[in-house]
């Protein structure tokens, strides 16, 4: 995965008024923290940010004005409830070959077997340890030819090249659940005499 670049500043106005001025400027304010350095607050174009998260687990350059560059990744994103805009990130710093624990989709492909069997999926996304600078966008599973009763467990993950899990391998990801069956017509409670 290859890192964005955004621009950041330092924020030197905190609080309520100070976060509510930056988003009427179109800046999304935010905390990088990590390493043992002291958090940095800052300021990000909310827009280029937006387009940027969109990308799980993506890697950002932000070069901030007068301080340097950070590499660092989203760890928390804070919505506005109605407006689903982005009103705070907390961002994690990384070094280029230091392992990061994140969370990553899960995505099926493929076909059930014929019988009318539905797929439940039990987990959404798996918690996978990789290199800060190659985390996998998502981790594709296929369920053609599953038959009724069939479950995918962690560990029958197939995970890219240096991606480990992060969870027990036991737990259940997916399974086939059989066709329901029909209740029998209700019969005539009255008869003809």
């Amino acid at each position: 995965m290859s890192e964005i670049k955004l621009a950041a500043n330092v924020r030197t106005d905190f609080g309520k008024g100070a976060a509510r001025q930056a988003r009427r400027d179109a800046l999304t304010p935010a905390v990088i923290y990590g390493h043992g350095t002291d958090p940095k607050h800052v300021n990000v174009d909310a827009h280029a940010l937006q387009l940027a998260l969109r990308t799980p687990n993506v890697l950002l350059s932000l070069d901030i004005a007068g301080e340097g560059t950070e590499l660092v990744i989203p760890k928390a994103v804070q919505k506005h409830p109605l407006k689903r805009s982005i009103s705070h990130v907390d961002f994690l710093i990384v070094k280029k070959g230091e392992k990061v624990t994140v969370d990553v989709a899960i995505v099926t492909e493929g076909e059930l077997a014929a019988g009318g069997n539905m797929l439940e999926t039990l987990q959404n996304t798996i918690s996978v340890e990789a290199e800060a600078t190659h985390i996998p966008t998502e981790v594709t599973v296929s369920i053609a030819g599953l038959e009724a009763g069939a479950t995918i467990h962690a560990k029958d993950l197939v995970l890219p090249a240096g991606t480990t899990l992060a969870v027990d391998g036991d737990i259940a990801v997916l399974q086939v659940i059989g066709q329901q069956a029909e209740e029998p017509a209700a019969e005539a409670e009255g008869t003809e005499a």
